[in-house]
């Protein structure tokens, strides 16, 4: 490598993605519709794309946070009406969630105030740059999910 270890090539790394996700998420933030908070939208965007109930545990593991830290979102979204959450019939002691009709009009104005926002970004870098960078990225999110 040109004169750089590949431990400074990581730091750099890191330091520009924790960097360039903080912008992202102040700038989705201010732009989202009065109340919703990141973790909202991303709840609700995640069960708008599966159309399926999930379980507050299988949520917690998609997004890799607690489960306690799941249940505060899904109640905050269930007091919204964005949710319904339902027991399990078979099994008393498991919930399952579903993405409600006014969670869905909530999930898609976000979505309309965020892509016009996301998409200046992409035009600004060149569609084809960011084709690379997405497949980059993935490619190193599978492989932290696999350590």
């Amino acid at each position: 490598m040109s004169g750089e270890k590949t431990d400074d090539i990581a730091v750099a790394l890191f330091g520009e993605l924790f960097m360039a996700d903080q912008l992202a998420r102040n700038r989705i933030s201010k732009v989202l519709p009065r109340g919703m908070e990141l973790s909202h939208f991303s709840v609700l965007n995640h069960l708008a794309r599966i159309n399926d109930e999930r379980t507050p545990a299988q949520l917690a593991k998609a997004f890799h946070v607690t489960r306690g830290a799941m249940t505060n979102t899904l109640n905050r979204l269930e007091w919204a009406g964005h949710v319904h959450i339902r027991p399990d019939w078979e099994d008393a002691r498991q919930k399952f969630v579903a993405i409600s009709p006014s969670g869905r009009a909530a999930r898609d104005s976000a979505v309309a105030t965020v892509v016009p926002l996301i998409a200046e970004v992409v035009q600004s870098l060149g569609a084809d740059k960011v084709r690379a960078l997405v497949s980059v990225l993935r490619e190193l999110r599978v492989r932290l999910e696999g350590e």
